[in-house]
């Protein structure tokens, strides 16, 4: 609306002098209905610009902070290892999915779920500790999964395994995000 009222003003400075000229020789007798339309459609238009506009979207609300490792793998094996870290924990999260669609599944407790970790970590990195390599990665890692899939060892509900597996497939993606 600014806008227009300051161009009106622009075109009334510039032709003001035309203005009173034919605003003195003005005679309401010349005005028929062709002229009345006229100034009906200008007003509706403005009426219609003016109340059509709307202001600026309310922003969205900020997307929850998605879980990162950046900058916690450090020396020169930490793609890699960051890597290793994302495949260890994409493939736990899918043997764990898998076991939890059996009649009866093998792995019912949190205990067994952190013992099949640490003896999968130990075959596929053999032996060799990358928590110990990158204690930042590793103190990250375990505040996300304590926080969002429990500490609990003892016998997992349904739910609590979709945490589970959640959890371990956040870390994996944030793990292969800090490999690139």
């Amino acid at each position: 609306m600014l806008a227009v009222l300051l161009i009106v003003a622009a075109a009334v400075a510039l032709a003001w002098p035309w203005i009173l000229e034919h605003a003195k020789a003005f005679d309401i007798q010349k005005v028929d209905g062709r002229h009345i339309a006229a100034a009906a459609l200008v007003a509706a238009a403005l009426v219609s610009w003016s109340s059509g506009r709307q202001d600026a979207p309310t922003p969205a609300p900020p997307a929850p902070e998605e879980f990162t490792l950046a900058g916690t793998f450090v020396g020169p094996d930490a793609a890699a290892d960051a890597a290793t870290t994302a495949a260890l924990l994409e493939e736990l999260a899918g043997e764990i999915e898998w076991d939890g669609m059996q009649p009866e599944p093998f792995l019912k407790t949190g205990v067994s779920f952190d013992e099949l970790r640490v003896r999968a970590r130990l075959l596929l990195c053999r032996g060799a500790s990358l928590g110990e390599k990158h204690p930042r990665a590793r103190d990250a890692i375990k505040a996300y999964l304590d926080q969002h899939a429990g500490t609990s060892g003892g016998p997992v509900s349904p739910e609590q395994r979709a945490r589970w597996i959640a959890a371990y497939r956040d870390v994996s993606r944030a793990a292969a995000d800090a490999s690139r």
